[in-house]
């Protein structure tokens, strides 16, 4: 899309008379940093679109470590070797009751952890013990690492230095010697991994304009998509090779990516002119408008923006988490948005990892919630500008508790249906968290945005977190999963009534730009209700 020719910077007289007759409220003001820098570079172009592909393509890698677990953590198969007297091998015995030399696994040992080490027999916490290791790690990352993407780092190298540690410690994972140093490594793994996805999608997201926002968010969907489907094609693949075969897979393609990330992805001119990086903001914007050769002459580049160092916000490390607490409106959404998080994330991350509580083949099983994403994001990329933030994710998140408890009920009927249950389940858990993701990124403003995102994105890890345990004892007791994911993510997909609409508005850069949006809109819906 062609871009707008007017400079970047309002001059000094066109301010002054802008001024005349004008009130002291924010849009009365010079044109906003979002506006600026739109009209500098457009909308949305072939430079941003690229940016925007490269960018998200790290959801890939993000995708593969979070289920790689479902196929290196599976309990193999196995089939009973001698036929005892009592007949007391059979496909329904607990292998732990029975001798050693009676059964054998129907792959090699390596295919599996559980096999590799001997675990068939140690308690579901153990063997639970590294996928929650992973997801603890992306907890206690989100929170150390989260707010270097806002104050010293930025994005562009908050998402190498995530990449590149993340390979490098699903690299080492190979070398596990026992369950011990495995789990250690995927909290490893987990934590650097933490702020892929938030950075990634802030940083795409932040360079088109607000009317390909929502679009370009979904592209980072469709990668995750991509990733999360490679996976069982991957172990199809190495289904008679070992475990560790299948990082070595993951964890070199990463490494690659992360190379061509230091050298071709550009920062977002947006932080660099918060964080006071004229400079560098000015040649970002320069390099992004020189792909188009009809307008990039135009521009004067040689002048910055001016923004009041008072509505910067400029956050050092971790002060981006005192603004959020002290402001009164954000601890608001943070909260809410956080409890939807946590919901979502219980289903999400959940649903895949208790497939094999089902009675279906594992590898069709995983590629149809994998492709069960796919419309997801259709969904999500082709209607994000015409759907209201609080009534879908309050829609979707309802449609998939209800799904969810279904599949845990007896009888033939159900039994049947449980897979279909299933995958619409999975699919409105999927479409909930790429909503609850967009909206997260429009209710929050630059200087605060990643940290909140990343507090989000915590929250979804939590569940994360509590998924395998509950997965672990669905395997006695079916509800306990299935039945639990469903209750919580119905009750806490309530709590988007408490969040203010944002489809169709533009990113604030400032809080006091976020709260004089909010004081104009409440103000608004009062004088729709008077004048009714």
């Amino acid at each position: 899309m062609a871009a707008d020719s007017t400079p970047l910077i309002i001059s000094q007289a066109d301010s002054a008379e802008s001024d005349i007759n004008t009130l002291p409220c924010l849009e009365k003001r010079l044109p906003s940093l979002d506006s600026n820098i739109e009209r500098c570079i457009g909308d949305f172009g072939w430079s941003q679109f690229i940016q925007s592909i490269f960018v998200s393509m790290a959801w890939i890698f993000d995708a593969q470590q979070t289920f790689i677990s479902i196929f290196t953590d599976a309990h193999p198969t196995w089939h009973c070797t001698t036929r005892l007297g009592d007949e007391s091998c059979n496909s329904v015995s607990n292998i732990c009751h029975l001798p050693k030399n009676s059964w054998s696994w129907d792959w090699p040992n390596h295919i599996s952890i559980i096999s590799d080490w001997s675990l068939e027999c140690t308690s579901s916490i153990v063997t639970g013990l590294p996928a929650s290791s992973f997801f603890m790690g992306c907890l206690v990352g989100g929170f150390v690492l989260a707010s270097l993407a806002d104050s010293s780092l930025g994005r562009k190298n908050m998402l190498f230095l995530s990449c590149l540690m993340m390979s490098l410690s699903s690299m080492l994972t190979v070398f596990s010697a026992n369950i011990w140093i495995y789990s250690a490594l995927r909290f490893l793994c987990g934590f650097f991994r933490s702020t892929i996805g938030t950075c990634a999608l802030v940083l795409a997201t932040e360079l088109v304009g607000k009317s390909w926002r929502g679009q370009v968010g979904v592209i980072g969907f469709f990668c995750f998509t991509l990733g999360f489907l490679s996976l069982p094609a991957m172990a199809y693949m190495n289904r008679g090779s070992s475990w560790r075969s299948l990082y070595l897979w993951t964890s070199i393609p990463a490494l690659f990516y992360t190379i061509l990330v230091h050298f071709f992805v550009r920062e977002s001119p947006r932080w660099l002119f918060v964080r006071g990086r004229e400079v560098e903001a000015m040649a970002t914007l320069r390099s992004i408008a020189s792909f188009n050769p009809s307008t990039s002459s135009t521009r004067d580049f040689s002048r910055s923006v001016s923004l009041d160092p008072q509505e910067t916000g400029n956050p050092n490390l971790y002060s981006a988490f005192k603004i959020l607490l002290q402001k009164r409106w954000a601890f608001r959404r943070l909260s809410a948005v956080m409890v939807i998080g946590f919901g979502v994330g219980l289903v999400y991350y959940g649903m895949p990892l208790g497939l094999g509580n089902l009675k279906f083949n594992l590898y069709l099983s995983v590629t149809f919630n994998a492709l069960s994403e796919l419309p997801s994001s259709l969904f999500t990329f082709f209607l994000i500008g015409k759907l209201n933030r609080k009534s879908s994710v309050l829609v979707f998140t309802t449609i998939s508790g209800v799904c969810s408890i279904l599949c845990v009920l007896k009888g033939n009927v159900w039994i049947r249906l449980q897979i279909a249950l299933e995958l619409v389940s999975f699919f409105s858990a999927c479409t909930a968290f790429n909503i609850l993701l967009i909206f997260t990124i429009e209710m929050f403003p630059t200087c605060v945005r990643n940290s909140a995102m990343s507090l989000v994105r915590q929250a979804l890890v939590l569940g994360g977190v509590l998924c395998p345990m509950l997965v672990a004892v669905g395997r006695e007791y079916g509800f306990a999963s299935y039945g639990v994911f469903g209750i919580v993510i119905g009750c806490c997909g309530m709590f988007a009534v408490c969040l203010p609409e944002t489809r169709g508005r533009a990113l604030c850069d400032t809080m006091e730009e976020e709260e004089h949006a909010e004081v104009s809109s409440l103000d608004h819906a009062k004088a729709l209700v008077i004048s009714w």
